[in-house]
């Protein structure tokens, strides 16, 4: 049995994960203007971020087409997978499992079961390499799904925003509102869970940077940490040294950080800095007491 894992380029995996664990990545497609490149291939990230402030209209993203997804998932056939395991972003932010799964169902090479993640950049990818580990070690596809199912609920994505802008650019927030924010100087704090967004304001950055520690403190025992970016160097940096405290001992990967995908910085905006955690299931069991105590 020879299972192979396969995703999207909006998990953020660094390209020496990919490599060591032997994750299949389909690019998404980012579109400027008229022309469509594919992320991480064509288009650096970089490059987008530099030019993101002067891009009008605002890039837009879009799936791979499913005859990427089927020949993606023939190729791995033919190289030997017996079974394929296909994780990929949320549903409710992306059409990308829509066309994974039809794929799958065209697909009659070989069984494929179609995840879907209910995260998105590391939050995805921290589940992709669970499913990958777990298939080196020769666990079942029954199996592996089961540790994803558990995990999705013990993972939190959160990102704070530099700007206002570029969700009213995408039509996520009035002028009147990112007006009224700015004013206010006011910090979008975006909070994703097991499929949920919920975002929370906070005034001024120093504060909403303590409220995002403050959360992830919450959570503790961590099984994972991640540092997430859009194009913010020294701020993630700066974030880096603030929670070392939190760093799970014993994690395998150290404390990863990466840059997000443009089909996510392109609505958060360049500047945007963030943490990704998997709880362990200790600290899960700790979380549902305090909930219910509350």
């Amino acid at each position: 049995m020879t299972i192979k894992i396969v995703t999207d380029s909006t998990s953020d995996l660094p390209e020496t994960l990919i490599a060591q664990h032997d994750i299949t990545v389909v690019p998404a497609h980012i579109n400027i203007g008229d022309h469509s490149y594919l992320d991480g291939i064509e288009l650096s990230r970089e490059e987008f971020y530099k030019n993101l402030p002067h891009y009008d209209p605002l890039p837009q993203t879009s799936t791979p087409g499913l005859g990427t997804f089927i020949r993606t998932y023939e190729q791995l056939a033919d190289d030997g997978a017996t079974q394929i395991l296909s994780i990929h972003i949320s549903a409710k932010l992306s059409g990308m499992m829509n066309v994974a799964h039809s794929a799958a169902q065209t697909t009659e090479a070989v069984p494929i079961t179609v995840f879907d993640s209910r995260q998105l950049s590391l939050g995805t990818g921290f589940l992709v390499l669970t499913a990958a580990r777990a298939a080196q070690e020769g666990y079942s596809m029954q199996e592996i799904v089961g540790l994803l199912e558990q995990q999705t609920q013990r993972t939190y994505s959160f990102a704070l925003l530099d700007t206002l802008e570029f969700l009213r650019r995408g039509g996520r927030l009035s002028r009147f509102q990112s007006g009224v924010g700015a004013l206010l100087r006011i910090k979008p704090l975006l909070i994703v869970n097991n499929g949920e967004m919920t975002m929370q304001r906070v005034r001024t950055r120093t504060r909403a940077r303590e409220r995002l520690i403050g959360l992830v403190s919450d959570l503790i025992p961590l099984e994972q940490l991640a540092l997430i970016h859009a194009h913010a160097p020294d701020a993630v940096e700066e974030l880096r040294q603030q929670v070392q405290h939190l760093v799970p001992k014993g994690t395998q990967d150290g404390l990863i950080t990466a840059e997000v995908t443009p089909a996510i910085g392109t609505h958060v905006g360049p500047g945007a800095v963030g943490l990704v955690c998997v709880k362990s299931p200790q600290g899960a069991e700790v979380h549902r007491r305090k909930e219910r105590v509350s």
